[in-house]
Order: structure tokens, then C-alpha cells, then sequence
């Protein structure tokens, strides 16, 4: 299969470089310094069952999509419309875009702008880039997404390329149950600056997280979604199976990068004013993000 990823951030590199290690057809859309050091190395991926540079091909180019039967839309929330915009004129007319981000809207606000079927993905993986062309994995990599007319052939792709996948009816919930372990631990995760593990081993840490996932699930019930699974055995599992990851929020703070913040607890504190339900600890959490953000030293 021929696929582009745009956004070759860590869970793009990851999961395109899955792909091409099983020998399909892959593009990586990123940024130069990356780009340039995929092109001359390939891009190291160090995962828990192997170390390899794989052999792909990247681009700093949007037109990179073009004849491309399944794009992996990767990139950073704040980014979706103009990410969509830019590959709009070269998407191929069959082509899937699988929306791997996070945030519960992404997938219908890229339907808004291109024509061709977009379906909505929950990724569950620890990754981080560690250098120029250069991922780590810390655990997991599984993917579930929503039925579309190429979901299951894209599913078996997968599948084969060693990323377990589940088609759900309910994506909109798992979404949501997503959006809410992210509300849980990634600004947490940028305050100290702590991989979950550690960060979880804190007194206080698990009542305050209670707090936040209630405040998390009184805005879900009022927007009428269906949360699939045990949210408290899922925040557990979380530091249990991905005790070294730094949430990509710590990541973008380490880094002075904008963070998804207004899409995570962000999001919570908005729905939570317009269906007149309180929320002060994601309140408090967006502030204290967005004010670390007016520190980097030339903020955006």
C-alpha cells in the first residue's frame, strides 16, 4: 500500500515506520531537520523488541499525499485545518485519511475541508522523538478506528504491520474515553515535568486525578456520549504500562513548542460552561499550561 503520513511527529514516525518495516510504500511529511536526517540515515526506530533504522521516505512537502491510498493525518490539533488545506489539492479521490490525533473534533473538522473519506482513530502508544530522525517507543501501539468502506482493509494492513487494531462503532465514546485519561495526566506530566510512573507514585496526584476525570465525566454525560470500558482501571493502567512516557504535552513544554492545552482540559472547561457544570481543576490545569507557555522564550 502506498501511504503518507502528514505530520511526522512521534506518532506518525511510529506508526509509518511500522508500515514500512512490513514493506509498504511510505512517505513521512515533517519538518527539515528530520526530513533531512531520515533521508541520509533512515529513521531510527527503538522500540521494546527491536532497533533498526528503517528505510522510508520524507518530505517537507504537502504534495508528498499524491497517489497515496491511505494518509495517516498526524498532526498537532492547533494545526488541522491548515494541515487539511495543504494536502486538500493532492489527496487522491479514493484515498483514506486515518485521523490519528488527539482531541475528540479533528476528525469532522478535516471533513470540513476535503472531500475524500476521513475516519477518526483513538491511538493508544507511547513514543517520543528523541533527535532528528529518531523515535522511541515506550509501550503500546494499538489503534481503534471508526468503520469506513476501507476501514477493514486498512485494518488487516495493519494488523500485519504488527499495530493491533479494533474497528468500534463507538469511536466517539473511546475518543472521549481518550480525551479524558489525557486530561488526567498530560498537563500533570508538563507541570513536573515527570513520566507517568513517577508521576503517579506522588501523594495527592490519584485524589486530584479523580477529580478531573469526574469533571471529565459530568461534561461527557451532558454532551450525551457513551464511555466504553473502566475509566478508573484505564488511568491505572496508564503509569503501569507506559511508566517512562512523558505525555506529549511535557514534550512540547521541554521543547517551548504551543501545546494541544484548548483541545484537552481546555475542551472540558468550554463544553463544561456552555452545559453550566463546574470545572475547576481542568480549569486550573489549562491555566497553569498556557501560562507556562507565555515563559518560552519566544512564545507563539
Amino acid at each position: 500500500m502506498k501511504v503518507a503520513v502528514m505530520g511526522a511527529g512521534a506518532v506518525g514516525c511510529y506508526y509509518g515506520g511500522m508500515l514500512a518495516r512490513a514493506g509498504h510504500e511510505v512517505t513521512l511529511i515533517g519538518r527539515p531537520n528530520h526530513v533531512e536526517a531520515i533521508t541520509r540515515d533512515g529513521l531510527r526506530m527503538q522500540t521494546l523488541r527491536f532497533d533498526e533504522h528503517v528505510r522510508v521516505a520524507a518530505s517537507t512537502q504537502a504534495s508528498a499525499v499524491k497517489g497515496a491510498a491511505l494518509v495517516l493525518f498526524c498532526v498537532k490539533s492547533t494545526d488541522t485545518e491548515s494541515a487539511a488545506a495543504e494536502i486538500k489539492p493532492y489527496l487522491a479521490d479514493d484515498a483514506l485519511v486515518l485521523v490519528l490525533q488527539n482531541g475528540v473534533d479533528n476528525a469532522g473538522r478535516v471533513r470540513k475541508i476535503v472531500a475524500q473519506e476521513v475516519a477518526a482513530a483513538v491511538v493508544y502508544v507511547a513514543a517520543g522523538m528523541e533527535g532528528p530522525g529518531h523515535v522511541r517507543h515506550h509501550g503500546r501501539g494499538d489503534l481503534v478506528i471508526e468503520p469506513s468502506s476501507a476501514s477493514e482493509s486498512v485494518a488487516r494492513t495493519l494488523i500485519d504491520a504488527q499495530i493491533p487494531t479494533e474497528i468500534s462503532p463507538n469511536v466517539t465514546g473511546a475518543l472521549w474515553a481518550k480525551l479524558i485519561l489525557n486530561c488526567a495526566y498530560n498537563a500533570l506530566s508538563a507541570i513536573t515535568q515527570l513520566p507517568y510512573g513517577r508521576l503517579a507514585e506522588n501523594a495527592g496526584v490519584q485524589a486530584s486525578m479523580r477529580d478531573i476525570v469526574g469533571e471529565c465525566l459530568a461534561v461527557a454525560r451532558a454532551e450525551n456520549v457513551t464511555i466504553p470500558g473502566d475509566v478508573d482501571a484505564s488511568l491505572r493502567m496508564i503509569a503501569e504500562t507506559m511508566p517512562t512516557q512523558f505525555s506529549s504535552t511535557a514534550q512540547d513544554v521541554a521543547r517551548s513548542k504551543p501545546t494541544e492545552i484548548d483541545h484537552l482540559n481546555g475542551l472540558i472547561v468550554r463544553l463544561g460552561e456552555a452545559h453550566g457544570i463546574a470545572t475547576p481543576a481542568n480549569r486550573v490545569l489549562h491555566a497553569l499550561v498556557k501560562a507556562i507557555e507565555t515563559k518560552y522564550p519566544n512564545p507563539a
